[in-house]
């Protein structure tokens, strides 16, 4: 329970914090009539800035990550009278001088040695912050890096210093060239002994409650985009859970139970 509290109220603190740099970014577009963009903010996050601004009325703004279908973005504000303009042509010009992208491509010989976590710990050893790193796309030959366009000089000069990196090609691409692999939505069934989240959490990651108590403690869960910490979280019908490094999955429905009662569930996975 001391953990819990503890969790709930670095959450609090941390939310606190979003809310008072998302009121001074929109200060900054009304005063000094321009555009303003957060660092990257990942789900929980933006959820907590899509909350603030619907109070405070704030119409004129995007959530973008260097690509559409981006799981960590910015939120992009700019003056509203923008919106009665070629508001397309003045995102995409500021997009492109704030995400930047960075492709390693890895030597053959090195090709699938690679995952998420060591591109990403890679930047975290350079000394890079979480929040100015958008989503790693991961490829069989290497990786997409999307970034905070100031933090571009500074990899392109210091990946190569990396032992892993150092047979690389490490180069600056477009936007528009982010490889991108679509995905179709799955439809596949498991079963659970009830529908608390860690339960529902250790199937789908496919591991046991223990650890899928671990993934919700470390702040890996989210439900309907908002961070779960609770793992005895019932679970509902056409609710979405988000597993970092898992995927994306939305409960269905329920199917019936088992003769040993345990429930049958019908679930789309990304």
């Amino acid at each position: 329970m001391d953990k819990l509290n503890e969790l709930t109220k670095a959450q609090k603190s941390e939310d606190k914090l979003l809310e008072a740099k998302v009121q001074d970014k929109i200060k900054f577009v009304q005063n000094r009539n321009r555009f303003e963009s957060t660092d990257f903010l990942d789900l929980a996050q933006k959820n907590t800035a899509q909350e603030i601004l619907d109070k405070s009325g704030i119409k004129a703004y995007h959530f973008f990550g260097g690509f559409s279908q981006a799981e960590r973005t910015m939120l992009i504000l700019y003056p509203e009278e923008f919106m009665s303009y070629d508001l397309g042509t003045a995102l995409d010009k500021y997009y492109n001088q704030t995400i930047s992208v960075i492709r390693i491509t890895l030597p053959k010989e090195e090709w699938g040695t690679y995952e998420h976590r060591n591109y990403l710990g890679a930047l975290i050893k350079l000394g890079i912050k979480r929040e100015k790193i958008g989503d790693i796309i991961v490829r069989y030959d290497g990786a997409d890096i999307i970034i905070s366009s100031d933090i571009e000089k500074f990899l392109l000069t210091n990946l190569k210093d990396l032992t892993r990196f150092q047979s690389a090609k490490i180069e600056k691409i477009e936007l528009s060239e982010i490889s991108v692999i679509e995905s179709e939505p799955q439809i596949i069934k498991i079963n659970v002994p009830s529908m608390r989240l860690d339960c529902i959490v250790g199937e789908l990651a496919r591991c046991s409650r223990s650890n899928a108590s671990i993934l919700i403690n470390t702040e890996r869960v989210f439900v309907d985009f908002k961070e779960e910490i609770r793992g005895t979280r019932q679970i509902k019908e056409n609710e979405m859970i988000t597993i970092r490094g898992k995927g994306r999955f939305k409960i269905l429905r329920m199917l019936g139970n088992t003769r040993s009662g345990r429930i049958n569930l019908e679930v789309q996975k990304w």
